[in-house]
């Protein structure tokens, strides 16, 4: 019997931090990383991107923190580029590592059991990937506050509080056990949906009406994909053909209809479209995550669970009998 120890994974989150960030910038320091390691999944949307060290390591004959050491120098010698970076055994933990890392600098987290307990646990559960701000006060109304919290709570208990699937998702990454691969060359994908008018239209509320459809269908397609979002953008297209874009990142991500709408009717009210001929609007979906990767709790929200529910039941009828019998967005009450 083979008893041979698998290889410990090394994963690093590294975030660029450019005085001047250009789109050639980003993909020169993409291939300052690649020459290091070509397991390289970029994250353009923050300026970072995931690196799997596990094979350079045996490669360049370093341990992580020479080899993150001589990535750091490469990128500053060659851009003048600073970095902080965070390395560990899972993405989750690598993530975690360096969102606590000042520029210049980097942390190392070792695929050791006592190593990871020891980083982990302290920790405020918000900073648990996966577990946004709405999520954390909800496990802090039954006293888990920290991710140490998480990994001591029985499965069942914290099963009744997010869900069956966001529950073991959560725990297991409060224990440091993450799967999850390091995708080369994997860009976040988008979704859009645009709406054209029949005659440049001056109504704001025709404006806001066609926003609300145009979320709705992202919304379903989201869902159907088993996608989530991390933020909206509104392009505006006039008459005269010039532009006027707005973005939004929202406060967790989703794909839940109401949520959506909230950001993008914000966007349109912030345009003041009141005498603007409208030609087109357009709504993009940006910074796409597998619905997994996030946690939703189970609410105690009535309202809101109504509101999932009359979702799901529209979803169902959209793919029976096509997406018209769903109605419009407005179908849905105004969100918060």
């Amino acid at each position: 019997m083979n008893t041979t120890r698998p290889r410990p994974r090394a994963i690093l989150r590294i975030h660029f931090h450019p005085a001047q960030p250009t789109e050639e910038l980003y993909g020169q320091l993409l291939t300052v990383v690649d020459g290091i390691s070509s397991r390289v999944e970029p994250l353009p949307a923050d300026w970072s991107a995931y690196v799997d060290f596990t094979g350079a390591l045996t490669y360049w004959g370093r341990d992580v923190e020479g080899l993150v050491a001589v990535l750091r120098l490469r990128l500053l010698a060659l851009h003048g580029v600073q970095c902080s970076a965070g390395a560990g055994p899972t993405r989750s933990i690598a993530a975690m590592a360096a969102d606590a890392t000042p520029p210049g600098a980097a942390t190392v987290v070792r695929d050791d059991p006592y190593e990871i307990a020891a980083f982990l646990r302290t920790k405020p559960a918000s900073a648990l990937p996966g577990i946004g701000p709405k999520t954390a006060r909800t496990l802090a109304r039954y006293g888990i506050t920290s991710v140490g919290d998480i990994a001591d709570t029985q499965l069942p208990t914290l099963q009744s509080i997010l869900g069956t699937t966001a529950a073991r998702l959560a725990r297991d990454r409060a224990h440091g056990i993450d799967e999850r691969p390091v995708v080369p060359g994997a860009a976040p994908r988008t979704m859009s949906a645009s709406r054209r008018f029949d005659r440049d239209e001056l109504d704001p509320d025709q404006h806001h009406r066609a926003v609300l459809g145009l979320v709705q269908d992202l919304g379903g397609r989201l869902r159907n994909s088993g996608e989530i979002t991390q933020a909206l953008t509104l392009t505006v297209t006039y008459a005269d053909g010039t532009q006027t874009t707005r973005s939004r990142s929202l406060t967790e991500p989703t794909a839940h209809t109401p949520a959506l709408a909230a950001a993008a009717r914000a966007l349109l009210t912030g345009l003041g479209l009141q005498r603007a001929r409208v030609r087109t609007l357009a709504v993009r979906a940006e910074r796409l995550l597998p619905a997994e990767d996030t946690v939703h709790q189970l609410t105690l929200d009535a309202h809101d669970d109504k509101l999932r529910r009359l979702e799901t039941a529209l979803d169902k009828a959209a793919t029976r009998y096509g997406p018209s019998v769903a109605g419009a967005a407005s179908t849905f009450p105004r969100a918060g």
